[in-house]
This record gives structure tokens, C-alpha cells and sequence, in this order.
């Protein structure tokens, strides 16, 4: 398939881009850094992994820190 047919790699990126200091997970998408930097080298399978478990990790940032960047 040539590349201008492939599909775009699914993301859980909302263009909010900070991560959290002290969770390590970035508090839009709720990756980690690594993911991110890896995210298109990923396996299609990698990324659905991630992707199950990314709404499980938002408990791990503080609620007042999520508030203030609309999360």
C-alpha cells in the first residue's frame, strides 16, 4: 500500500503537552515521554495496547493539576 493510502496512526493526543513532574504521565494523552518519542514506531497491536490503559492512568495525576489544564 503505497504511503499517501495508509492510514494515520491512531493518537490519543489533545494538543495539551505537559507532563506531570511527579506521575511522569503527560496530562492530556496520559503517556509517558518514552511513549510518545516511540508512539510511530509502535506496532499497531503496541498502540492498542497502550491505548486500553491509558484512561486507568489518569487517576494518577493529582485532580487539582488535571483541573487546571481542562482535564
Amino acid at each position: 500500500m503505497p504511503a499517501a493510502d495508509k492510514p494515520a496512526i491512531e493518537s490519543p493526543c489533545v494538543q495539551v503537552c505537559m507532563v506531570d513532574s511527579r506521575s511522569g504521565l503527560c496530562l492530556g494523552c496520559y503517556r509517558t515521554l518514552a511513549e510518545i518519542a516511540r508512539w510511530s514506531g509502535y506496532s499497531d497491536t503496541e498502540r492498542a495496547e497502550i491505548m486500553r490503559g491509558l484512561p486507568s492512568r489518569r487517576s494518577r495525576i493529582a485532580p487539582d493539576l488535571l483541573a487546571r489544564f481542562g482535564g
